[in-house]
Protein backbone atom coordinates (compact mmCIF):
# COMPACT_ATOMS: atom_id res chain seq x y z
CA UNK A 1 0.00 0.00 0.00
CA UNK A 2 1.23 3.39 -0.95
CA UNK A 3 -0.24 6.97 -0.74
CA UNK A 4 0.79 9.93 -2.13
CA UNK A 5 -0.60 13.36 -0.35
CA UNK A 6 -0.44 16.83 -2.41
CA UNK A 7 -1.67 19.97 -0.98
CA UNK A 8 -2.95 23.19 -2.51
CA UNK A 9 -3.85 25.72 -0.14
CA UNK A 10 -6.35 24.77 2.25
CA UNK A 11 -6.80 21.51 -0.08
CA UNK A 12 -4.95 17.98 0.80
CA UNK A 13 -5.37 15.27 -1.54
CA UNK A 14 -4.21 11.72 -0.32
CA UNK A 15 -3.99 9.34 -3.40
CA UNK A 16 -4.38 5.55 -1.73
CA UNK A 17 -2.92 3.22 -3.66
CA UNK A 18 -2.94 -0.79 -3.86
CA UNK A 19 -4.16 -2.70 -0.91
CA UNK A 20 -5.60 -1.30 2.40
CA UNK A 21 -6.00 -3.63 5.00
CA UNK A 22 -4.76 -4.06 8.95
CA UNK A 23 -1.10 -4.44 7.26
CA UNK A 24 -0.96 -1.32 5.33
CA UNK A 25 -3.92 0.67 7.04
CA UNK A 26 -1.10 2.09 10.14
CA UNK A 27 1.21 3.40 7.66
CA UNK A 28 -0.89 5.18 5.43
CA UNK A 29 -2.66 6.68 9.01
CA UNK A 30 0.66 7.78 9.94
CA UNK A 31 1.55 9.47 6.48
CA UNK A 32 -1.46 11.40 6.28
CA UNK A 33 -1.84 12.08 9.73
CA UNK A 34 1.49 14.15 9.70
CA UNK A 35 1.09 15.60 6.76
CA UNK A 36 -2.41 16.89 8.42
CA UNK A 37 -0.78 18.49 11.93
CA UNK A 38 2.21 19.99 9.21
CA UNK A 39 -0.44 21.33 6.85
CA UNK A 40 -3.42 22.11 8.47
CA UNK A 41 -5.77 21.63 5.43
CA UNK A 42 -9.81 22.43 5.62
CA UNK A 43 -10.63 20.19 3.53
CA UNK A 44 -9.18 16.65 2.51
CA UNK A 45 -10.12 14.65 -0.45
CA UNK A 46 -9.58 10.39 0.30
CA UNK A 47 -9.03 9.09 -3.03
CA UNK A 48 -9.61 5.41 -3.65
CA UNK A 49 -9.52 5.13 -7.60
CA UNK A 50 -6.03 2.76 -7.24
CA UNK A 51 -7.07 0.68 -4.06
CA UNK A 52 -7.28 -3.07 -5.20
CA UNK A 53 -9.06 -4.18 -1.76
CA UNK A 54 -10.09 -2.73 1.35
CA UNK A 55 -11.06 -4.59 4.00
CA UNK A 56 -12.59 -2.74 7.38
CA UNK A 57 -9.44 -0.84 7.69
CA UNK A 58 -10.51 1.32 5.05
CA UNK A 59 -13.53 1.87 7.47
CA UNK A 60 -11.22 3.23 10.08
CA UNK A 61 -9.06 4.98 8.20
CA UNK A 62 -12.16 7.72 6.88
CA UNK A 63 -13.11 7.49 10.39
CA UNK A 64 -10.34 8.38 12.01
CA UNK A 65 -9.24 11.35 9.53
CA UNK A 66 -12.60 12.54 10.29
CA UNK A 67 -12.00 13.10 13.58
CA UNK A 68 -8.77 14.50 13.10
CA UNK A 69 -9.82 16.67 10.36
CA UNK A 70 -12.79 18.07 12.96
CA UNK A 71 -10.21 19.28 15.18
CA UNK A 72 -8.60 21.51 12.37
CA UNK A 73 -12.63 22.54 11.73
CA UNK A 74 -12.35 20.53 8.79
CA UNK A 75 -14.34 18.67 6.19
CA UNK A 76 -13.72 14.94 4.46
CA UNK A 77 -14.02 13.67 0.84
CA UNK A 78 -14.29 10.58 -0.23
CA UNK A 79 -13.56 10.04 -3.93
CA UNK A 80 -13.34 7.60 -6.89
CA UNK A 81 -14.75 4.66 -5.01
CA UNK A 82 -16.69 1.76 -6.60
CA UNK A 83 -20.64 1.40 -6.19
CA UNK A 84 -20.12 -1.64 -4.09
CA UNK A 85 -17.31 0.03 -1.39
CA UNK A 86 -19.48 3.20 -1.93
CA UNK A 87 -22.65 0.96 -0.90
CA UNK A 88 -20.46 -0.51 2.04
CA UNK A 89 -19.47 2.89 3.06
CA UNK A 90 -22.62 4.25 3.75
CA UNK A 91 -23.80 1.27 4.90
CA UNK A 92 -21.06 1.87 7.58
CA UNK A 93 -22.44 5.22 7.97
CA UNK A 94 -19.66 6.79 6.01
CA UNK A 95 -21.73 9.19 4.03
CA UNK A 96 -23.01 11.10 7.41
CA UNK A 97 -19.29 12.58 8.24
CA UNK A 98 -18.07 12.86 4.28
CA UNK A 99 -19.06 13.24 0.92
CA UNK A 100 -18.85 9.83 -1.26
CA UNK A 101 -18.48 10.20 -5.05
CA UNK A 102 -18.16 7.17 -7.00
CA UNK A 103 -15.60 6.91 -10.07
CA UNK A 104 -16.56 8.93 -13.41
CA UNK A 105 -17.84 6.33 -15.65
CA UNK A 106 -16.38 8.76 -18.37
CA UNK A 107 -13.12 8.69 -19.02
CA UNK A 108 -11.15 11.96 -20.34
CA UNK A 109 -9.31 11.81 -23.60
Amino acid sequence: MNVTVETSGSLMVAYLMGELDHHTAGDVRTKIDNEISYKKPTHLILDFKNITFMDSSGIGLVMGRFRLMQSYKGTVEIRNVTAQTKKIMELAGLGRIAVINEESKYKEN
